[in-house]
């Protein structure tokens, strides 16, 4: 055991955080008992941690110049950094694959590639072959509600059913994109490969995809099979999405990966007439502009968490919770509740991922849990309660294309695929299944990097 056992901290430091997440929890209540729209998403999270920010310089201990390196340090951690930049080409990346029709020609291309008949799968395939490639869940249910509630009603189909699919589907890619704010966040924070989390992820996130889709199949057959219809698509525009997923899980280093998937979207977008280069460069800052509010966001709370960690907040969250571990597994199960209940009360599940993130690596380094395995467990627990809160964006989008017919909470019991998703999680966590890869490549808690050759370069390579 480490020296963490003997560190009770104080527990303090940690009303900084507890500031960040009440406010941002209590005005998105109030907001939503209001009637506003998107309650929980009008008061901007960096905001939010401004709060937390300003009280932590109030409460702790040193000079106000001492207060500030100790922040600055923390705001520009070279995993901080890494990371809002990669936020920064992942949002352009989206954007100009978007701009150049790539999301519609994946969503055509699905729709003519999936009989009739297996309608309400072929939303939840559709969905999560957009979110992975995308990296955005939230985008997603944008862009296939309104096909997926046509579709629904020319079928006489279950529509909840239906949308719930559609979220379900949205959460697998979202859990599983090399280019999901959610997946880079887990990553960097614990140290990671990005392919080897997503190998480590797919070993209970696949067949808890399988599962979701033979339930679907068996309970969301259609009334009527609607007519066979002629979508228009171009599998040239989809290639950037197959080149960004390929090359990323094939161990390339994620920011040529995405410096090269901007490239491809833009001169194919140029070639077909989408846009020029000086238009291209407008979607490029776009993207980059989508992205301000997560950049913020990253940085500031790197900075809290600092200030949070060094006055001892950190070690005595941790000092009561191992109090309730008693090993691996147990520190498993920690972390995943601490990220969901996280996600419950913020409703943002990268936010979620970046609160509880360095608590996670330290419950990780004192009992030994795999990191790649603590970075999959963070992001799948984080997408799970984000696909099942009725005030969550994905569910409030999802219902806002109804026109009243259906309301979130109605949803909720069919997002079907985040609960599998769950049960495969927590069984991974007790038994061997869906660790194979981790027990093939394991880890070298001296180095921090993989007992084999090939994974060690790789990382020295991202780091």
């Amino acid at each position: 055991m480490s020296n963490l056992n003997e560190k009770k901290g104080n527990g303090i430091a940690l009303l900084p955080f507890l500031i960040f997440i009440f406010a941002y929890l209590c005005t998105g209540i109030v907001l939503q008992a209001k009637g506003v729209e998107m309650a929980f998403y009008q008061f901007p999270a960096p905001v939010a941690a401004l709060l937390g920010i300003i009280f932590a310089f109030i409460c702790t201990k040193g000079t106000l110049d001492q207060k500030f390196d100790i922040f600055i340090k923390g705001c520009g951690d070279d995993n901080i950094i890494t990371m809002c930049i990669i936020y920064l080409l992942a949002g352009a990346f989206s954007t100009v694959s978007s701009t150049m029709g790539g999301v519609e020609s994946t969503v055509n291309l699905g729709l003519t590639l999936i009989p009739p008949n297996f309608i309400i799968v072929g939303i939840f395939v559709i969905a999560a072959f957009i979110a992975i490639a995308t990296g955005t869940s939230v985008g997603t249910v944008v862009a296939v509600a309104p096909i997926a509630v046509q579709l629904v009603d020319k079928a006489g189909l279950n529509l909840p059913l239906a949308l719930g699919a559609l979220v379900g589907g949205s959460m697998f890619g979202d859990n599983l994109s090399v280019i999901s704010d959610t997946t880079i966040a887990a990553t960097r924070t614990q140290g990671v490969n990005m392919k080897d989390k997503f190998r480590a992820n797919m070993g209970f996130a696949i067949p808890a995809a399988i599962v979701t889709m033979i339930l679907l199949f068996i309970f969301g057959k259609p009334v009527h099979t609607p007519e066979i219809q002629q979508y228009s698509f171009n599998l040239i525009k989809i290639l950037p999405y197959a080149f960004v997923l390929i090359a990323a899980i094939s161990g390339m280093n994620v920011l040529v990966v995405l410096a090269g998937g901007i490239v491809l979207s833009g001169a194919i977008g140029i070639c077909f007439g989408s846009f020029n280069l000086l238009s291209l460069s407008q979607e490029v800052y776009k993207g980059f502009t989508g992205m301000t509010e997560i950049f913020l966001l990253s940085m500031l709370t790197g900075g809290l968490a600092n200030m949070v960690s060094n006055a001892g907040g950190l070690d005595w969250l941790l000092f009561k919770i191992k109090k309730m571990i008693k090993g691996k597994k147990s520190a498993q199960v920690g972390i995943s509740t601490l990220v969901a209940l996280t996600d419950v009360a913020t409703a943002n599940n990268t936010v979620s991922i970046i609160v509880n993130s360095q608590l996670a690596k330290d419950i990780s380094k004192e009992y030994e849990v795999d990191p790649r395995k603590t970075a999959s467990l963070l992001d799948t627990f984080a997408c799970i309660m984000q696909g099942l809160i009725p005030f969550g964006a994905q569910l409030l989008i999802a219902a806002s294309n109804t026109n009243g017919k259906v309301s979130p909470a109605e949803i909720t019991p069919f997002v079907w695929y985040c609960v599998v998703l769950a049960i495969f999680a927590v069984i991974s966590i007790f038994t061997p299944l869906g660790n194979g890869y981790l027990k093939k490549h394991p880890w070298n808690f001296e180095n921090e990097t993989n007992e084999t050759n090939e994974v060690n370069v790789t990382t020295v390579t991202e780091q």
